[in-house]
């Protein structure tokens, strides 16, 4: 416990952590007030039933907005459209060249430029999913849209009121990434979890003492839930090291030099590089079937087999969403691990991978390691991704069961761990010791080439 406080002090010293911090929790807190202001025109009262349906995406993209879905507030949408147009433009990366371009050969001008796109279709995305949402409101909660305003009008004001809610938290969630501490738009979606876990935590004890399983069945859950976490900390963490050999060099001078053998090191491949954001792409497709049943249901509810695609329980939503895992696995990882780019690395350094040849040979070795310990962190990542239907499968209740693994328990630790490193490298360059007693959370990063989510 004093080494804990000790931490804290050193944390509060660091005028410029300070600073960080603080911004971060200001502009964390604008964004859960956002999740409370009702749009005009809506009656709060007419809305009391949804906080009792927390079955499929719907009440997953609630807890993803920390409650504003369900209290129609500005912020209903959340950052979701923003996830989805990257999607969209990292995917439009792999099959149109001048995307290609952009990501690869025209440095800080395409990443700008990439940047720019990715807005301009989060607006259109939302625009689309606006009108969805005000006909999910309108359909599935009668007296809810107030017969006071005329129904032109709610439905433009509110249009654009929710595509400037989604577009203002983009912009928080890119001020904190640039000024604040951690990556922005993945803590806006930590911050939602976070705010409704209490209450399912409170939902879930509540429901075991009254007669399901009792004192004891609660613990167990919570025994399996920290069992769970720290697989999950497994596969974040894990990296396979590939071992690399510096080159002679010559000590001494004149006729004096002697040679000296090269220092030893590893490129530490993580098993999950992509980190978060495979599940955070799949969930992202797996919203958009809820979507276009807005458009092609009476009552705004899908049916059939989209109803199925709308219950996170369903076998046909388990098996479509564990596949798409493993998919943008393989792709964000392709999108951060460059074999190239750690061959030419190499070279500069003047260092090699001892049995491997230069060049091309080290690159494709490279390749050929990561898509080996890409597979099994892939299908450990759907596994975990899928848990929440298992849970619910063993009686725990669904506001809970959100929690017990998938999207939200990888958010949480992803993110977490990730802006935990970020205040570890401010106290370390300052001479600080670290958050753990190692003096350093391993894994986080990868060399100097190569992002780390």
């Amino acid at each position: 416990m004093k080494k804990f406080f000790s931490t804290l002090k050193n944390i509060w010293s660091i005028k410029e952590l300070r600073d960080r911090i603080i911004y971060t929790l200001g502009l964390l807190l604008v964004f859960r007030f956002g999740s409370f202001v009702v749009l005009p025109g809506i009656v709060p009262s007419a809305l009391e039933s949804a906080s009792q349906n927390q079955n499929g995406l719907f009440g997953l993209l609630n807890a993803f907005t920390g409650g504003a879905f369900n209290n129609a507030a500005v912020f209903a949408l959340g950052i979701m459209p923003y996830i989805s147009a990257s999607i969209i433009v990292q995917l439009l990366g792999f099959a149109v060249p001048y995307f290609q371009r952009l990501q690869q050969r025209e440095g800080e001008a395409g990443r700008k430029k990439i940047t720019q796109i990715t807005r301009l279709l989060t607006v259109a995305i939302t625009l689309v999913q606006a009108a969805g949402y005000l006909t999910y409101v309108q359909g599935s909660f009668p007296g809810a849209i107030s017969g006071e305003v005329p129904i032109g009008i709610f439905w433009m004001s509110n249009i654009i009121i929710l595509t400037a809610g989604t577009i203002f938290a983009m912009w928080l969630g890119e001020r904190i990434t640039d000024k604040g501490i951690g990556n922005g738009i993945s803590l806006l979606i930590m911050i939602g979890i976070i705010a409704t876990l209490p209450q399912a935590l409170f939902a879930e004890f509540d429901f075991r003492i009254n007669g399901n399983g009792g004192l004891f069945a609660f613990l167990l859950e919570i025994a399996i839930y920290i069992l769970i976490v720290a697989a999950t900390l497994l596969l974040v963490l894990g990296v396979r090291k590939i071992p690399i050999q510096f080159a002679k060099r010559m000590a001494g001078r004149g006729a004096g030099n002697v040679p000296v053998a090269g220092k030893r090191d590893y490129i530490p491949l993580k098993v999950n590089a992509s980190g978060v954001m495979p599940i955070i792409f799949a969930q992202a497709l797996m919203f958009l079937p809820a979507t276009i049943a807005q458009f092609f249901s009476a009552d705004g509810n899908p049916t059939g087999f989209l109803a199925q695609l709308n219950d996170f329980t369903s076998i046909p939503y388990n098996i479509i969403y564990f596949f798409l895992v493993i998919i943008f696995t393989y792709v964000y990882t392709a999108l951060l691990v460059n074999p190239k780019q750690y061959a030419e690395y190499l070279k500069r350094q003047n260092s090699f991978i001892p049995g491997v040849k230069p060049g091309k040979n080290t690159a494709d070795f490279i390749d050929t390691v990561t898509t080996r310990i890409t597979l099994p962190g892939s299908f450990f990542l759907g596994l975990v991704a899928i848990l929440p239907a298992f849970a619910a499968a063993f009686g725990v209740n669904t506001a809970f069961a959100m929690f017990f693994g998938g999207t939200s328990l990888l958010i949480l630790v992803g993110v977490v761990l990730d802006t935990m490193q970020q205040i570890e490298s401010h106290l370390l360059m300052r001479r600080y010791d670290g958050l753990v007693k190692s003096g350093k959370i391993k894994g986080r990063k990868s060399m100097t080439i190569g992002a780390s989510m």
